[in-house]
């Protein structure tokens, strides 16, 4: 008779519960977050287990990688996406772990990816790239609102860059404000160095896909733009129709409508935010560098605000370059403004 485990797991422990067949639970216990533990807990049913599934928000990549080494079938489902049973009027970790495992028994259970081990450390550090570009573009736009309001000028990028102490002693008038000017701007240099360093050893170690290499071909898809949605995307042909993909990119809308009425919106969350910066720094450099797309821009600006008509076009290059992963092909701009 097959058995089925599901495995809430938590920040510090994972509550285990195992269900026969018939729904019948043969074991429910919570045990810290021990490798060793779970598996002592899990080898009576070995030779049984169809499947272990495992829901985690974020903290996965020990146990799915341990269960799979020990040889366990490990499914991780999309939260997300989980239906609860409406008819509960109570319900904890002890239920949600039989739950899970009911829902694979009966072949309804939403599938989540399981990202390929020997390829997440060069997508964390992409990942620490964005925290550390966003971090210096912060300290960035703060001396830049500080200057403006001693002066009343707003200093570039480049500028910036280049200001000395003299320089920070004419422009702010107390010994505190040049100061905190000394120190933002280290901060800027440190964070620089740190990027280079990134963007430095993912070049030396990443060599693009060819289906991935394609996207070089799009107008302000870069060497880093390229790596990204790669190393987010995985396999493209897990995404059925570009629908998907593009929804997966957070690309999509969301509104709940009834007779053409607004009843509210929801998950517009649910998807990668990794894909969804990458599509709209994407769409900011092709507006500057391909004409169609700028035009395309245009247009859409003139009848919305500049934010939607940016993600409108990241949502065009979205869905090109989902043909261009899928098929192979190179990007054509007569083909996506038409």
């Amino acid at each position: 008779m097959k058995t089925y485990a599901g495995i809430d797991l938590h920040s510090s422990n994972s509550s285990i519960g195992i269900l026969d067949e018939q729904d019948r639970r043969l074991f429910s216990k919570r045990l810290p977050n021990d490798l060793n533990k779970i598996l002592t807990a899990l080898e009576p049913f070995r030779e049984s287990l169809a499947a272990i599934v495992v829901e985690s928000t974020y903290n996965w990549y020990w146990l799915v990688d341990g269960l799979m080494a020990a040889g366990y079938t490990v499914h991780l489902p999309n939260p997300s996406t989980i239906q609860q049973y409406e008819g509960l009027k109570q319900a904890d970790d002890k239920w949600d772990s039989s739950w899970l495992a009911h829902m694979q028994r009966l072949g309804i259970l939403p599938q989540g990816y399981i990202y390929p081990k020997a390829e997440r450390p060069l997508r964390d550090l992409l990942h620490r790239r964005l925290l550390f570009v966003r971090q210096r573009t912060t300290l960035i736009l703060i001396f830049q609102t500080m200057v403006a309001c001693v002066k009343g000028v707003k200093l570039s990028v480049q500028e910036i860059a280049k200001l000395v102490r003299p320089e920070l002693e004419a422009l702010f008038v107390s010994e505190q404000m040049v100061l905190i000017a000394e120190e933002e701007l280290a901060g800027i240099a440190a964070l620089s160095k740190s990027i280079k360093r990134m963007e430095q050893a993912i070049r030396a170690e990443l060599k693009l896909k060819p289906e991935f290499e394609l996207l070089l071909t799009i107008p302000g898809v870069g060497f880093i733009l390229a790596a990204t949605i790669m190393l987010e995307v995985g396999d493209i042909h897990r995404f059925k129709k570009v629908g998907n993909y593009t929804s997966y990119c957070r690309c999509v809308g969301s509104r709940w409508s009834s007779n053409d009425k607004t009843k509210g919106k929801g998950n517009t969350k649910n998807g990668n935010k990794y894909l969804a910066w990458a599509y709209v720094e994407a769409a900011n450099f092709s507006k500057r560098f391909c004409p169609p797309a700028e035009r395309y821009y245009q247009r859409k600006a003139a009848k919305t605000k500049n934010v939607v008509a940016i993600k409108a076009l990241s949502h065009k290059l979205a869905r090109a370059s989902y043909y261009i992963m899928r098929d192979g092909v190179v990007y054509d701009k007569n083909l996506l403004f038409r």
